[in-house]
This record gives C-alpha cells, structure tokens and sequence, in this order.
C-alpha cells in the first residue's frame, strides 16, 4: 500500500500518529505509509490495506459506543468538565460524582443532539453530563447508574500552576548536579551511594550555600548481572536501585555478630579495589559483593519498631512492591530475559507464579527490604538537607523510558508496544537520529488504566526528595516512535495526552510540595516550552543550546525564568572538555557524525569564539584571561547569574575541573557510558573527601553566589 487512504488518515490521526513533520532542519518530511501501518499495528490495529483499515476504523468508532463512560476524564481545576455517557436508546439514568475526600457531587444533564447508533444490532444513545467547574484537585470518580447497571470512571482533576515550592519562598537558587555513582567515598563501596548523598548534600549546603543536589535516576536495574549501566534503560521507574545503599548505614548492621561484621567489611574491601584496578566503576562486580553483605544483614531481622515500618511500607506499596520482589527473585533462577523463561512464569498472574511466590517467600521479603532500605536512606539525606537549610534538597531524576527486559514490561506487557522503540530522529548533535531501545506505552491503554502506572512512578519518584527533573519531558507531549527493525530515520511522532500526563505530574508535584524540571531540549514545537511555563513546570537552558535569531549567543535578558539553566549537561563534555572541542573529536572518533570533522570544528571554534568575546563585552572575563580555560568557565557560570532563571546548576564535573563526558549519546560500549569515575583536571581519579578540601570547587561556588570569596561557612557572612 503506498496511497494515504481515508481509513489509515482518520486511524493516524485518531492514535496521535504523525503523517509528516518538519526536521532538524527546517525541511518538511512526510512519513512512509510503512511506518503508519507498522505503528498502527503495535495499537494492535490492522490497517494494511486500504479495505483493513477502513474495517478497522469503524471498529474504533463502535468501541467508544460501546463505553458506558469514558475510562478517564482529564481536566485543570477551574476548567468545567463534561462527560458523555453511552446508554441504550430512550432508557434512563442518573449521575453523579464521588470525591476523592468520599463526598457525593451531582451532576446535571445538558443538550446534545447526536443522533443515536447501531451498534451490534442495538440502538445506543448519548447523553451529556455537566460536572461542574469547581471541583476540587485530586482522583475522583463519576459514577452513572444505568438500566444496565452501575458504572464507575476516573475523572482527575490537576491544579492549572506549579511554580516554586514554598521552601524556595520565590528566590533564586542554585545547586550542583551529579551522576551519584561517580561520587565514591573512602567509606563507599566503589561506587557513590546514599550515604555519600548525604555528605555531599552536607557539604555543598553548609560550605557552598546550594539549595538542591540533583543526581542522575536511583530506578532499579537487574536483579542480576551483567547490569545495564545507564540510568536510564532501568528495570522499573517505580522502584529504586539497591546498588546505592550503603550497608553499613542500616540499623541492623549494627547489631551483626562480629564474625558477620567481618565479612561485610572483607566484602567492601574487595569491591572498592575493583575500580581502582579498572579505572571505572565496576557494576557488575560490586553488586554481588554487596549483595551478599546485604544478605547478612537482612537475616539478622529486625526489632519490634522499624518490623511495623517495614510492614507499613509493604502495605502502602502493595501488589506493585510484590510482582517486582517476585520477578526478582524469578531472575536470580531464570536470567534476566523474562520472554525466554518457562511459559507459565511469563505472566505475574499465572498460577505457576503464584506458586513460585509462596515457595520463596522469604527471597521475595528479602527484595521487598532491600526497597525499603533504600527510601530509608533516601529520607535519611534528604532530611540531611533540611537540617543544613537548603531549600529543595534533592532532586531525582525520571528517566523517559524502561529496559525492554525489565521488571515492568513484565508486570505490565499489555500497557507497552512492544514492537517499538522509542528514540529521536536527527538533530544537530546527533545527526544520524538515535534508537533508545525502549518500549513507550501506549497511550490508548494508560487512558484505559486511568493513567494508574504513571502515577505510580510519579509518585514514588518524588517520595521524600525536593524535586523532580523529568529526563526529556517532550515524551509527555510525543515521543519518536522507531519500528523495530528499522533505523531512527523510519520512525515517526506518536502524541501522548499531555493534558493528563502533564497534570497528573503538576498534582503529584503540588501534593509533595516540590520542584519540578523539564529537560526539553532538541526539536521541541515552540508552543509546548509556553504550555510548560503556564503549568509552572520549569524548562532546562543549557548554554551552548542558548542562540539567538542568527545563532549568536543569546543575551542572557532573553533567557526564561522558568528554567534551570546550566553551562553544560550530562549528555556533554564537562566545560573544560567542551572548550577543547572534546564534544566534536570524540565524535569523530566513535563515528558519529555525518558533517566533516575539519567543518565541524571550524564550527566549535566559532562558537566558542562568540563566547568569549561575550564574555568579555560584558565584563565577566579580563581579556588577558581568554586562553585560561579554567577562568572561561568560571566566567560561563558567571554569566548565568545575569539571566532571570530562578533555578542555576553548576555541574560537579566542573567544580573538580573534570574533563571527560558521562554519557556519549548514540554509544553502547564504544565508550564507557555512565561508568566514568570522578576525576581532577589532571585526570586523576579522586573520591568525595578530596572534593571536599579542593580549591576549585570554592572557586566555582562563589561565583554561583556572586561573592568574590566563598566563605567557610554561611554565618561567617553576618
């Protein structure tokens, strides 16, 4: 089929599939016909000719019909809200609404003159249903009461404005942004963990005045090794990595025997050299060693107090906790493909599982603690930051997708498009489009769910911490949908609801009182950073993306106030490294680019150029200072302080004068993504207390609070 023909259009548009979009740049591309039908068909809809498609939208049609109600209604507070209501032709009925709070509201019926249906030999009318406008923010139900019966819907309600939390009281604030497992400490074990969260929170809020640490996601990774290293290709979003705790810091290690307080303290030993040994940080071969330490830890059980804390958690999370301690435990004796175990274990419902969970009952406990430890440890540092006065604390960061083999493809297969992948198509940076490997969810079937799997995530994220960043917050808005089999370049954009995924982020946010960022970087359709913005949710600026109409830097009166604005990112070289022109020559060698290598320095060099005669022109560099790297970058974060934004982050990376990226978009194991450790600007490995004692970080800091000296300690400035 190559013609775009009335069915496959009217399916297209109904799914949120784009038919065509304008690139990177500026060009107009339309999508093949292929990719339409291979995305409809991860809808689970045949649309391969034009006769099968044409079938397969009357079907549609007839499904909404057959609805009593819609599954989930969406809508902002002070927004009215009408719901249409499907029922035999000429029969009655009576609707109400059911608050979260447990308060009835009515409703009351308004005009609609659709013309009834037959549907499956039946005559359906439609009838509309005024809920009213002020219903307050929260979950609630409408419930309509039929001649077939009783039926119930969700209807959210999501506040119209985040903004900053109270804490902030309106101010400016700025923090420092790290990747936590390359933050190791003396006392770690060769990876940086929660304990050494909460000592850098101690650290940057009393002898640097930041207001929030922002860390790289803590979602949970396999069971098992090997172990994903990126952050963000987890298991599950919903739960955290049991990699960062910190055993020594749990209540129980305390009371060990001496003989079990050895082994734990041999086990760290051993895990630390490995990095040191291999000059990256060893995943794979710390997390048996600190698993076994762990298991030591959780057989000693617990006193009577922290057993009903534990107990409460397990209840307050419920059968989401159970089937992720049970796919766990399944990995440890399946591997971690989930789709290659035995068939009856493929599904969490299946009576084998069941079984399986019964018979190792005290395994799947043991992964349900070590999910409680962990948010023990994460409240432990976020309270860290109370005490020390920052603002915010920490802010945690949610990754836009999920490993294809991960925990929640198999709690919840039906909610995935699992022939999918989820990526980008070419930009500037990376001209070839990238391939994530995710599976997106399908929007058809969170509505059906009422969106209950994203607030789950949402809601867990933002448990106990300051904020949240959201890795790619486009993806609420559409995400690049690639079929599997095909290259980035085949894909398309498929549209999420972002009225609902973006309000029930604002609604989980204003209920913790935090912070919320959008990472919106790339190609963004200009009207979505403004939609952001009139939610309250905070964009990101990072400075070499910051140009104006003819690409010159871009005054910093331009910049949004509604953003957290930066130098660089993650996804970078650190500053010292971008100066370089690190960005483009490692590129070049990992073949990635598609320019030439000579154009695309050229082109570097005239931004950096740029730079530095602003820099200059406006006062923040001496001129005498442009070939001094290190002042360059103090003067870039300088010149962050003259734009509105509310919210700076200076980048650790850059405060040890680092000079090496985290993350090489577009690699796998050409270059070792996310497991490089902290380094100094000579390139030596260090560990947290060496950041501590460094000159350059107090450097950096003052310049981040505009003083021309950091003082020891806040109380010293009186």
């Amino acid at each position: 089929m190559t013609d775009l023909s009335p069915g496959l259009q009217r399916l297209a548009d109904h799914f949120g599939i784009a038919r065509e979009f304008w690139d990177w740049k500026g060009r107009h591309v339309d999508i093949p016909v292929s990719t339409l039908v291979e995305v409809l068909a991860a809808f689970d809809i045949d649309a391969s000719t034009p006769q099968a498609a044409d079938d397969a939208w009357q079907r549609v049609v007839d499904d909404s019909w057959r609805r009593v109600l819609p599954p989930c209604t969406v809508a902002e507070e002070g927004h009215g809200i009408h719901v249409d209501v499907h029922v035999p032709a000429g029969s009655g009925l009576e609707v109400h609404v059911v608050l979260e709070s447990g308060e009835t509201r009515p409703a009351w019926q308004s005009d609609n003159d659709t013309p009834d249906r037959v549907v499956d030999g039946a005559a359906i009318g439609e009838a509309t249903f005024w809920l009213g406008a002020d219903l307050p923010t929260g979950y609630h139900h409408v419930v309509a009461t039929t001649a077939t019966g009783v039926h119930r819907a969700s209807v959210i309600v999501t506040p119209g404005f985040v903004g900053f939390p109270p804490a902030m009281r309106d101010q400016r604030i700025w923090g420092y942004g790290t990747q936590l497992y390359s933050v190791a400490s003396r006392s770690s074990w060769g990876i940086g963990d929660l304990a050494d969260l909460a000592d850098l929170i101690s650290w940057s809020g009393t002898r640097q005045f930041a207001g929030y640490v922002l860390i790289n996601p803590l979602h949970a990774a396999e069971t098992v090794t090997p172990l994903e290293p990126s952050p963000y290709l987890p298991a599950s979003r919903r739960f955290i990595n049991p990699i960062y705790i910190r055993p020594e810091s749990i209540d129980e290690y305390a009371t060990l025997g001496r003989g079990a307080r050895q082994q734990v303290k041999a086990l760290r030993k051993r895990a630390a050299a490995l990095g040191r040994e291999s000059g990256i940080v060893e995943r794979n071969g710390i997390w048996p060693l600190k698993l076994e330490a762990l298991r030591l830890i959780h057989a000693e059980g617990m006193r009577a107090a922290r057993r009903i804390a534990y107990d409460d958690f397990r209840r307050r999370e419920g059968v989401g906790l159970r089937n992720f301690a049970t796919w766990s435990a399944l990995c440890e004796q399946h591997g971690q493909r989930w789709r290659e175990w035995p068939e009856e274990l493929q599904r969490p419902s299946s009576p084998a599982v069941v079984e399986f969970a019964e018979d190792n009952a005290e395994e799947i406990d043991f992964f349900e603690w070590l999910q409680w430890v962990a948010q023990t440890q994460i409240s432990a540092a976020q309270a860290v930051s109370a005490e020390v006065g920052m603002p915010v604390g920490i802010v945690t960061d949610l990754a836009v997708g999920i490993n294809r083999e991960g925990a929640e493809t198999w709690m919840m297969p039906d909610v995935f498009a699992n022939s999918i992948s989820v990526g980008a198509p070419p930009d500037q940076y990376n001209q070839a489009g990238q391939d994530w490997g995710q599976p997106p969810w399908r929007p058809d079937r969170l509505a059906e769910l009422a969106y209950a799997p994203f607030r789950a995530m949402v809601s867990a994220a933002l448990r106990r911490v300051g904020g949240l960043r959201v890795d790619h917050i486009i993806g609420l808005f559409r995400l690049w949908w690639v079929p599997r089999g095909g290259g980035p370049t085949q894909g398309t954009y498929v549209r999420n609801n972002h009225e609902a995924l973006v309000g029930i982020l604002a609604l989980e946010a204003q209920r913790a009182q935090a912070l919320v960022v959008g990472e919106d970087l790339g190609t963004v359709e200009p009207w979505v950073r403004d939609y952001l913005a009139r939610r309250g949710i905070l964009g990101t600026s990072v400075l070499w993306f910051e140009a104006g109409l003819q690409g010159e830097p871009l005054d910093a009166q331009w910049w949004r106030e509604y953003c957290m604005a930066s130098v660089t990112t993650h996804d970078l070289p650190p500053t010292l490294g971008y100066l370089d022109g690190e960005h483009v020559r490692i590129r070049d060698d990992l073949g990635l680019l598609t320019e030439p290598l000579d154009d695309e320095l050229r082109v570097a060099a005239q931004e950096r150029a740029a730079w530095l005669g602003k820099l200059v022109d406006i006062g923040v560099l001496a001129p005498d200072k442009v070939d001094d790297s290190t002042e360059v970058m103090l003067a870039l974060h300088r010149y962050l302080l003259l734009t509105p934004s509310k919210v700076l982050l200076a980048n650790l990376t850059d405060a040890v004068g680092e000079r090496r990226a985290q993350n090489m978009p577009g690699t796998v194991d050409e270059y070792p993504n996310w497991r490089v450790p902290l380094h100094d600007a000579e390139g030596r490995r260090i560990e947290l207390e060496d950041v501590f004692s460094a000159r350059l970080p107090q450097r950096l800091a003052a310049v981040m609070n505009g003083l021309p000296e950091q003082p020891a300690s806040r109380w010293e400035r009186r």
